[in-house]
């Protein structure tokens, strides 16, 4: 298989992946906790940024077209303009930086590359959810971090850590796609 189709091969995969992440749902308030961060975490620790950018991208589409991909089997134009929405926005944003800061510091130092692709990849998606989050809903910027980040931010690093854990064990297993990110 050509590098290219290993990548979408790849990118399709996460895609599912997030779909299937998302059915774990822990409704908490007006954000509910699923297992998605950490797949965005891991696209944007395996995959080049226009692969990152299309799988995650793709499954944001998915879901605005009407497929029930997102938490609590939903899907429609309205979750992406409703309080979730910035989160949506803020997963493909996250992944590509994630990758882009893997992509450039990779081969360098891969540990430290990894961790603060995920830190950088929370980062993007909290921004984006809490601006989001707070324009929508009204509630203003300090009740929206405290209930759309402060409360996510235990159990996303957990997620964020094991997202690093995988990656880093797929390289070591040989995944082609790890070497598409780090060069």
């Amino acid at each position: 298989m050509n590098d290219r189709s290993y990548q979408l091969v790849t990118a399709a995969l996460m895609v599912a992946l997030l779909a299937v992440s998302a059915w774990v749902t822990l409704p908490l308030g007006a954000v509910p906790v699923t297992l998605q961060v950490g797949v965005v975490v891991l696209a944007g620790l395996l995959l080049p940024p226009g692969t990152a950018a299309a799988a995650v991208g793709g499954y944001v589409l998915l879901g605005a077209f009407g497929l029930p991909v997102f938490s609590g089997m939903r899907g429609g134009l309205h979750v992406l303009v409703g309080p979730t929405g910035g989160y949506l926005v803020g997963f493909v944003i996250g992944a590509v930086i994630a990758s882009l800061v893997r992509r450039h510091l990779g081969a360098r130092m891969p540990r430290a590359a990894d961790v603060l692709a995920a830190a950088v990849c929370l980062l993007g998606i909290y921004l984006s959810g809490w601006a989001w989050l707070a324009a929508s809903t009204g509630m203003g910027a300090a009740p929206a971090f405290v209930q759309g980040v402060a409360v996510f931010l235990p159990v996303d690093a957990l997620k964020a850590a094991a997202a690093v854990v995988l990656a880093a064990a797929l390289r070591r297993a040989g995944a082609r796609v790890a070497r598409h990110a780090s060069g």
